[in-house]
């Protein structure tokens, strides 16, 4: 039977989880106590921030920082005793993380199955013979085009079904941005293969009370680490000041390249109709060119792999990504070319990506994102309610309370 209790309880969650903006107190910012870098980020931020002292968990993961933690390591090392400090506190008190240099950034896999052995074999066995008909009935010149093609859907169908149950019980693509699954850290036992639903998005009734979300404070080096606090605090004073650059591709076709192609266009034509920041687009499969972004505010684009350009003068505040694979990787490398380290080692102050290959429909799209930003959401909130999955590839970098447009930034 529920108790009235239980009722307030539940009701007073999806009130929280609905009506109030992320608040200091909220937040868990977790350090390395094993190295220094990381407890300085940690209490610097809690102090600007005014986040209790208290809301720092101190954990011990090497006296070096790793890029990648062990699932196995994970599980016993960071979910576990963050499980632990978030179930000793009232529901709903932290509603995000902070993960600070010295915090692995990728988990790894989580292996096969336990008992599922015979299993994948025998899904292995059924895709070869189907793969077999296939070769079969290409080769069959007693059907007709029609019924070849018919045939052919349905096997290659099936095919599709088995390679995605193969790679489940193998634990093939079971490996994630470590900041996305402890977003689900409360959400235990999930089935780990691939992407899980992100619960906050498009959320308003509350019901994605138990997800957390998480930011990372971390990149090349302390100072710009330091920045990203700082730079945030700077901008928020006045509100956000420059020039939005987008660059999309002028992809028409009705597929998921052109709808986030499209993505790119609308949210030029909002930035244009709907605000009062100066915009420029570069529209052809042409990228921004080396020095042509002065004074950039905001920048949305694709695609260099793993090639940053550098075309953008960031100012303090800044806020931006590339649609592209892998662009979280060599975070803190700071003669990386990819996409995240070069624009923070470059001045930007916020930005996003993967740290594996994350498949095109899994990143927020970029009119939904910068829209919850300027209409005056933290940058924390933008990216949970806009980004479709957890429990896979994407790192947010900066800090998560800075409210770029805080002021009003609407056309009067």
């Amino acid at each position: 039977m529920v108790t009235k209790i239980q009722i307030a309880v539940v009701f007073v969650l999806l009130w929280h989880g609905v009506a109030f903006a992320l608040e200091p107190e909220e937040i868990l910012v977790i350090a390395n106590r094993q190295i220094s870098a990381s407890e300085r980020i940690a209490e610097y931020y809690c102090e600007k921030r005014k986040i209790p002292k208290k809301n720092i968990l101190y954990l011990a993961l090497g006296y070096n920082p790793r890029e990648r933690i062990s699932r196995d390591d994970y599980e016993r090392s960071l979910a576990l005793p963050i499980r632990r400090e978030l179930q000793r506190r009232f529901p709903g008190e932290i509603r995000c993380l902070v993960t600070t240099y010295g915090i692995p950034i990728k988990v790894g896999p989580r292996g096969r199955l336990p008992g599922m052995g015979g299993k994948l074999n025998e899904l292995k066995r059924f895709l070869s013979q189907e793969k077999q008909r296939l070769e079969q009935l290409e080769q069959d010149p007693a059907l007709d085009s029609k019924q070849v093609s018919i045939q052919k859907k349905q096997i290659n169908q099936k095919i599709a079904r088995m390679q995605l149950e193969i790679g489940r019980v193998s634990g093939k693509e079971t490996n994630a941005s470590v900041d996305s699954e402890l977003s689900m850290v409360l959400l235990r036992p999930y089935d780990l293969y691939r992407w899980q639903p992100n619960m906050l998005k498009d959320d308003v009734l509350g019901l994605g009370f138990r997800t957390l979300m998480v930011s990372r404070l971390d990149g090349p080096s302390y100072e710009i680490i330091k920045g990203l606090i700082d730079k945030a605090l700077t901008a928020e004073k006045t509100g956000l000041k420059g020039i939005a650059y987008i660059d999309s591709r002028g992809i028409v076709k009705k597929d998921l390249y052109g709808h986030f192609d499209q993505s790119l266009r609308d949210l030029a034509a909002f930035i244009r109709s709907s605000t009062k920041m100066p915009i420029k687009e570069e529209q052809t499969g042409q990228l921004f060119m080396p020095g042509s972004c002065p004074q950039t505010a905001v920048y949305c684009g694709w695609y260099s792999l793993k090639k940053y350009v550098d075309a953008f003068d960031f100012v303090d505040g800044a806020v931006g990504f590339h649609i592209a694979s892998f662009e979280a990787q060599k975070l803190r490398d700071p003669n990386s070319s990819t996409w995240c380290a070069a624009m923070l080692a470059d001045g930007i102050t916020a930005t996003l990506g993967p740290v594996d290959e994350p498949y095109l429909h899994t990143f927020p799209l970029p009119k939904a994102f910068f829209a919850e930003l300027f209409k005056g959401d933290c940058l924390v909130e933008a990216y949970y309610h806009t980004k479709p999955f957890n429990s896979w590839q994407f790192v947010l970098i900066g800090d998560p309370l800075y409210r770029p447009f805080k002021k009003s930034f609407k056309k009067e």
